[in-house]
C-alpha cells in the first residue's frame, strides 16, 4: 500500500482513559513518521471534511492526553447506513480520504462503532480505494464482544465500586434517626458489568451493596422489597445499585423516557428515583437515592491504572496492524492468568465484533440474582487494581490539556451527512 495519512476519530460515549489511547496512537503514528489527522467529532467530522491536523499540537501536549478525561477531538453518535442505500455518502468519505492522502483510518468506539469500521472497510474495497481500517476498543459497558475487557470499563468499574464503599460508610452513620436505604443508578442497557462492579465494594456477609438490580435478572418488585425490608430489620439500613437497563418479567425497561438515540437505542433514565419511590410509597423507608452519570465515565482522577496501560497498547496496537496493511481488525485484550493477572492484545476481525453485545455471564451473578460470586470478583479485581493520577496545578486541580485541534484546509465542496 502507498504510505500516507492516518485518520483517528472517537465515537459514542467518551470515557476516563479514551484520550489515553488518542495519544497512544499519535505517539505511536510519529514514531514512524507517519501523519495524524483527527475527525472532529467522529465520522460526521469526517464527512463534513471538518478535519484537525495533530502535527500542530507539542509532544507535551500530546503526552498529556494520557490523564485527560473527555474526548480530545469530540465524539458522536451517528449511524452509518448501509454502502447499497446510502452509497452516496460512502464516495463522499472516500473523496475526503482521498483528498488529503489517508491510507490507514482508525475508529475508536464500542459496538456501533466496529460497525461503522467494518462497514467503511467494505465501502473502501467497493471503490477500490485502498486503505486499512482498525476499530479500537472502547466502552465503559464493558459489552464488546471478543476482548476480555474494553478500555474504559476498569475506570467506571473502580469509580463505582469507591463511590458504594463510600456512600455506604455515610449512610450506615445516618441510618439511626435518618436515612435507611441508599440507591444508586449506575449505566448499562442491556449488560451489567457496571452493576456488578457495585459488588467489589463489600466482601459478602452484610457488607453493602446489600442488592445489585442486574438488566439480566427479571426485575420482581414485591421480591425486591421484601429484600429491602430484611436486610434494614437486620443490618439498619441498605445500599441498592441498580442498572439503567433493569427490565419487568416482560421485558420492558423501568426507565423507559419514550426517547430513542442516534442508533435507535431506546432512551433510558431515572430508574434510581423510580425505585425509591417505591420503597417509600411500600416500606414507609427515608431514601436517599443518586445517579452518577456523565461522573462515572469522566473521573479520570480515579482511573484504574490496568485500564490506562490497555487504553495505551490498544492504540499502539491499532497503529501497528494499520501500517501493516491490516483491515476490518480490532486489537483484542486476551487475559492469559487471572493471578497474577496477565494479558496480551491480539487482533481479531470486525466481522465478530460488529453488533454483537457480551452479556454478564449467569455464572457472574449470584443464584438469589442480587449480588455477584467469587467468579466474577476474580474476573473484576484485576481491572481495577492500581492508581494513575494526574498532575494536579497550584489551585489543587487536576492538569488537564486542550488541545489547539488547527483546522485542515477544507478542498471539497460543502457536505452535511444526513443521520
Amino acid at each position: 500500500m502507498k504510505r500516507g495519512n492516518l485518520l483517528y476519530a472517537q465515537s459514542g460515549g467518551v470515557t476516563a482513559v479514551i484520550n489515553a489511547t488518542a495519544g497512544a496512537v499519535i505517539e505511536a503514528a510519529r514514531r514512524r513518521r507517519v501523519k495524524v489527522l483527527a475527525g472532529r467529532n467522529g465520522i460526521v467530522g469526517v464527512l463534513r471534511e471538518d478535519l484537525i491536523d495533530t502535527s500542530a499540537e507539542s509532544a507535551a501536549a500530546i503526552a498529556a492526553l494520557r490523564h485527560t478525561p473527555g474526548g480530545a477531538f469530540g465524539s458522536c453518535r451517528f449511524k452509518l447506513g448501509t454502502f447499497e442505500a446510502n452509497r452516496a455518502q460512502y464516495v463522499r468519505l472516500i473523496d475526503v480520504l482521498r483528498a488529503h492522502d489517508v491510507r490507514y483510518f482508525l475508529y475508536n468506539g464500542g459496538n456501533d462503532s466496529a460497525d461503522t469500521a467494518l462497514k467503511i472497510a467494505r465501502a473502501a474495497r467497493a471503490l477500490d480505494y485502498p486503505l486499512s481500517v482498525v476499530g479500537v476498543p472502547k466502552t465503559v459497558d464493558n459489552d464488546l464482544a471478543v476482548t476480555d475487557t474494553c478500555p474504559g470499563f476498569g475506570s467506571v468499574a473502580k469509580y463505582t465500586a469507591v463511590s458504594v464503599l463510600e456512600a455506604s460508610l455515610d449512610v450506615a452513620s445516618m441510618a439511626e434517626s435518618s436515612t435507611k436505604v441508599f440507591v444508586m443508578e449506575v449505566m448499562g442497557r442491556h449488560a451489567g458489568w457496571i452493576a456488578a462492579a457495585a459488588g467489589l465494594a463489600g466482601k459478602g456477609g452484610d457488607d453493602p451493596p446489600h442488592i445489585i438490580l442486574f438488566p439480566e435478572v427479571p426485575f420482581v418488585e414485591d421480591a425486591f422489597l421484601a429484600r429491602v425490608q430484611a436486610t434494614v430489620d437486620r443490618v439498619g439500613w441498605c445500599t441498592v445499585v441498580v442498572s439503567e437497563g433493569v427490565k419487568t418479567p416482560d421485558g420492558r425497561f423501568l426507565s423507559e423516557t419514550g426517547g430513542r438515540d442516534a442508533f435507535g437505542h431506546v432512551q433510558l433514565g431515572g430508574v434510581a428515583p423510580w425505585i425509591a419511590q417505591r420503597i417509600k410509597d411500600r416500606l414507609g423507608l427515608k431514601y436517599h437515592w443518586a445517579q452518577p452519570d456523565y461522573l462515572q465515565r469522566s473521573a479520570r482522577h480515579l482511573a484504574s491504572r490496568t485500564d490506562v496501560a490497555h487504553a495505551v497498547a490498544v492504540g499502539r496496537a491499532a497503529v501497528a496492524y494499520a501500517l501493516a496493511g491490516r483491515s476490518g481488525v480490532m486489537p483484542a485484550i486476551v487475559r492469559t492468568s487471572d493471578a497474577p493477572y496477565r494479558w496480551k492484545i491480539e487482533p481479531v476481525p470486525l466481522t465478530r465484533v460488529a453488533n454483537a453485545e457480551k452479556k454478564l455471564p449467569r455464572s457472574f451473578i449470584r443464584r438469589d440474582g442480587y449480588g455477584i460470586t467469587e467468579r466474577a470478583r476474580r474476573y473484576l479485581e484485576p481491572l481495577i487494581r492500581g492508581e494513575d493520577p494526574p498532575p494536579s496545578g497550584k489551585d489543587g486541580l487536576p492538569r488537564y490539556v486542550r488541545l489547539k485541534n488547527v483546522a485542515v484546509e477544507r478542498v471539497l465542496p460543502a457536505f452535511e451527512p444526513e443521520a
